[in-house]
């Protein structure tokens, strides 16, 4: 459901936390498209069961459907940026992110972090997108 909001269009996904706490999952501005920060949240609100990569592909299932919400596709993601708790399933999900963005090749930041905001959650992810159209 994209929503302008002062000349920008932003999206919603099932996560509880963007009218928690006042964000949205997506905004575009011009051909620009921010995505924030992505957990791995089911439809109901639950956390992605099963290892890093289930999480990851997850995370970005989300966010391609954010992307094309707003009028973009995956090809268009320029940056991604991965926060994971867990040093050791940073091969896991660099090969998820390798599967989806092999021909994009976007400039990309893998970082470990102490925790994310849900303790079962073992990856976080971020993207912006440019169109050109």
């Amino acid at each position: 459901m994209g929503l302008r909001l002062s000349g920008n269009q932003r999206t919603e996904s099932a996560s509880p936390y963007e009218a928690q706490y006042g964000f949205s999952r997506a905004i575009r501005t011009g051909n620009r498209i921010l995505v924030s920060g992505t957990g791995p949240i089911e439809s109901d609100g639950s956390t992605t069961p099963g290892d890093a990569a289930a999480q990851a592909r997850r995370c970005f299932a989300i966010i391609a459907a954010a992307v094309g919400e707003l009028g973009g596709e995956m090809g268009d993601i320029v940056r991604t940026r991965m926060f994971i708790t867990d040093a050791a399933d940073g091969d896991a999900i660099g090969a998820v992110h390798g599967e989806i963005f092999a021909d994009i090749r976007p400039a990309a930041t893998m970082v470990v972090v102490a925790a994310l905001l849900r303790p079962e959650w073992r990856v976080e992810i971020e993207a912006e997108a440019e169109l050109e159209r």
